[in-house]
Parts: C-alpha cells; sequence; structure tokens
C-alpha cells in the first residue's frame, strides 16, 4: 500500500525535527515543557509543512495519551462527542490528546464545547491554525491555553530533511539516482519553508526519474514553480506583507521595498500596492515633499489602466521615488492629535469673529464683528485668535526637520516676528 514519503519519514522524536529551534531547541520552551511531562494545553500556530501535527504527535507518544486528530473544516460537535466518550475507558488509560487543525474553521459554540475538558484535564488539545490566533481563536479558548508560533523553516532546515529523503527513496526505488548539481539547493529555496512541499516533490522527481535514474535541475524547476510563495489575500501573510511593503518605505529602504511589492504583484495583487502606495505618499512621505502624492496618483492610475504584468513599471517607480524621498508625517500627527483632543471632549465654542455672518441679523448676534481679513494685510497675515478658548495656546503641528517644512517654518517666523 502505498505511503506518502512524507508520513514516512515522520519524525518520532523531538531530535529529529528540522527548524523550530527557537522553541525546540536545547532550551527551546516547547521542548522543556514537553520533557517535564507536564503538558498544557496549547495552540500551534503557524504555516503549513513546518511540523505542527508532527510536534503534537510526538508529544501525544512522550506523555502516554491517546491522540485524537479533527480537522475543523470537516469535523462538527458530533466528533467531539465521540472523543468525549472515549474517556475513563479502557481506550484512553492516559487521556486524550486531541489535535485539532484549522481550529480557526470551528465556531463560537464549537470552540466553547471544548472549554470544560480543557479544565479538567481529561482532554490536553493541541490545537493548530495558519491564522493569527488572536484574530481567529475565541478568548474563553485562549485564556486556557498556550500560543507557540511555527516558523517557516531555513533553506538549510529542509536541506537536511530532503537529504534524509534522498536516501529513503533511493532504497525504495532500489537503485541508485543521480542528482544533478543543485537540485537539492534549488528545492529548498523554492518551498516556502513548508517542508511537506518539499518532500512531495523529491518523491515526484523520483517518480519521474528514468531508467537513467538522473534527475535534473530543470526537472526540479519544473516541480517547484512559484512554490515559494506563501499568499491568502484573506489571510496573515496578506496583511504581514503590505505592513513589510509600507514599513519598508517609511524606512527609506528601496530594495526591501521593491521586495515586497514583488510578493504583492507575483501573487497577482494589484490592487492593494496601489492603495497602499497612496495611503504612504500621504502618511509617510507627507510636507517633506508635496508633489509626491499627486505623481504616485499618476503611477497607479497608469497600473490600473495598462493592468499586469506591465503594472509593475509605473508601481516600481512609485515605490522607489517614496523610500528615497524625504520623509514627515508631522500634518497627520497634528490631525490625530486634534481629534484625540475632540474625543476627551475638549473642543469649546467657536470664537464669535470666526463665526459665519453672511446673513442678517449676524451682527446683533456679534457674529464676525472683529474678524480681520489676513488678505488686507502685510504678507497677508494678522494676530489674531482662530482656536476656541479652551484650546488658545494649543500646539498641534510642529514643522518637520526636512528641507521643505524648514523653509515654511523659516518664511513664517520672518512674517511673524518670532526670530
Amino acid at each position: 500500500m502505498y505511503r506518502p514519503l512524507a508520513d514516512e519519514i515522520r519524525p518520532t522524536d523531538l531530535d529529529q525535527v528540522v527548524g523550530q529551534e527557537h522553541i525546540l531547541g536545547p532550551r527551546g520552551i516547547l521542548r522543556r515543557v514537553v520533557e517535564s511531562g507536564q503538558v498544557p494545553n496549547m495552540i500551534f500556530y503557524g504555516p503549513s509543512g513546518v511540523g505542527k501535527s508532527t510536534v503534537a504527535s510526538i508529544i501525544a507518544r512522550r506523555t502516554n495519551r491517546a491522540l485524537r486528530k479533527l480537522n475543523a473544516t470537516t469535523a462538527g460537535i458530533a466528533d467531539i462527542k465521540e472523543i468525549i466518550a472515549e474517556l475513563d475507558t479502557l481506550m484512553t488509560p492516559g487521556g486524550v490528546l486531541l489535535y485539532l487543525d484549522e481550529i480557526q474553521y470551528f465556531n463560537k459554540k464549537q470552540q466553547q464545547s471544548l472549554l470544560e475538558f480543557m479544565e479538567n484535564g481529561k482532554i490536553t488539545l493541541i490545537a493548530s491554525t495558519t491564522e493569527n490566533p488572536y484574530f481567529y481563536v475565541f478568548g474563553a479558548v485562549l485564556s486556557r491555553a498556550t500560543v507557540f508560533e511555527f516558523k517557516p523553516l531555513t533553506p538549510e532546515a529542509v536541506h537536511s530533511a530532503l537529504a534524509r529523503a534522498v536516501d529513503l527513496l533511493t532504497e525504495r526505488r532500489g537503485s541508485q539516482v543521480t542528482l544533478e548539481g543543485g537540485v537539492l539547493d534549488h528545492i529548498a529555496l523554492s518551498c516556502g519553508g513548508d517542508v511537506r512541499k518539499a518532500l512531495n516533490a523529491m518523491e515526484l522527481l523520483f517518480s519521474a526519474a528514468g531508467n537513467d535514474g538522473v534527475i535534473t535541475l530543470a526537472d526540479a524547476e519544473a516541480v517547484s514553480q512559484r512554490s515559494a510563495m506563501r499568499y491568502d489575500r484573506d489571510g496573515d501573510e496578506h496583511y504581514d506583507t503590505l505592513s513589510a511593503f509600507q514599513k519598508s518605505i517609511r524606512g527609506s529602504d528601496p530594495d526591501a521595498a521593491v521586495h515586497y511589492l514583488a510578493r504583492l504583484l507575483t501573487a497577482g495583487d494589484l490592487i492593494s500596492p496601489c492603495r497602499r502606495l497612496l495611503v504612504t505618499a500621504a502618511e509617510d512621505i507627507g510636507l517633506a515633499h508635496p508633489q509626491v502624492l499627486p505623481i504616485v496618483k499618476a503611477c497607479v492610475d497608469t497600473a490600473r489602466e495598462i493592468g499586469l504584468p506591465e503594472a509593475r513599471i509605473p508601481l516600481a517607480d512609485a515605490t522607489v521615488l517614496l523610500a528615497t524621498s524625504p520623509k514627515s508625517n508631522t500634518a497627520f500627527l497634528a490631525l490625530d492629535a486634534a481629534m484625540e483632543d475632540l474625543r476627551l471632549g475638549k473642543g469649546g465654542d467657536i470664537p464669535d469673529h470666526l463665526k459665519d455672518s453672511h446673513y442678517s441679523g449676524a451682527a446683533k448676534m456679534g457674529r464676525g464683528l472683529t474678524y480681520q481679513n489676513a488678505h488686507d494685510h502685510p504678507n497677508h497675515w494678522v494676530q489674531q485668535q482662530f482656536l476656541p478658548d479652551r484650546l488658545r495656546d494649543t500646539v498641534y503641528y510642529r514643522y518637520g526637520d526636512n528641507k521643505t517644512e524648514q523653509a515654511a517654518k523659516k518664511y513664517w517666523d520672518l512674517v511673524k516676528g518670532e526670530q
């Protein structure tokens, strides 16, 4: 009977698990918890193919618990009740370790059905999710579990797993196979940190090896096209990539910025980077380069008009322009500070001289009587109060240290006689 390579080569103890040194290394917290034998309820968070289910199986074996697996995409409360029925029977003398894959697909009622048994210790829950548990797992479950994050494997870690796979596949084949130089490196790099994907690619290559037993680099490239991309437009990777994109521009790193733009465009996502570029132009460059927003708007409009793949050209222009522009968020911060004052109730009445006076009876109400039109004075400026009395001396906007804002500051310092 056929057995997938990824299952056949699955580690049986923690020392065989590749990667995850931050939690499974010699002093890793998860390793120490497992070795203590006192395993709490846990949530394993991370992408596919990085060892979550493998570690859960090892924990069940180390703690002498009966392992039961459910996938939340197909399971329901009836399946949970069936497992609960096994408690305190000869089938589960040491208790049950329930591995619930993709817990984010359980609704609130389904997740709450686990709470009683998580608390009394009869069921040890290890739930896994590829989505951020703080967004998708209900608080009552989170408060009773410890979250461990599993990270994508490094190419070096995947390479070591592939080396073991080659030995096993060669033994299974019964004859020697020759791998062209670079085959293992290419698969390790192109799998996106997913060891299961890498093992599946290697198994396919062995199956396709002819009588000569030669696996070429071209074959490896054919089975791993675009596989290094981890991207879900509705998932964490989408928002993490957009966040990294904007923060790289804000940090004036054009190389990182175009890297994350490439991720977005390679995944076929045109709309998200267009929106983020417009936001970034206003939020992070702002008054330091006032003309950058219409320039970026033109690039975005062009990109959306011509579509991919050519859209990448104006978007690359916009990205590098923003990343290499001087930065300022002074106007944005000023507005946020004013909005915060309003939220706290620090508004106050608009001064009478600023109120609308273009109607009969306004003068009788004292509206606009002392208002001075700035255009009637030298340099189009005259001293008068504009903020409400309660906020009379409040300063929201502070000039940035960039050339454009400093030039404006110098001008107004001269006009207002503050120098």
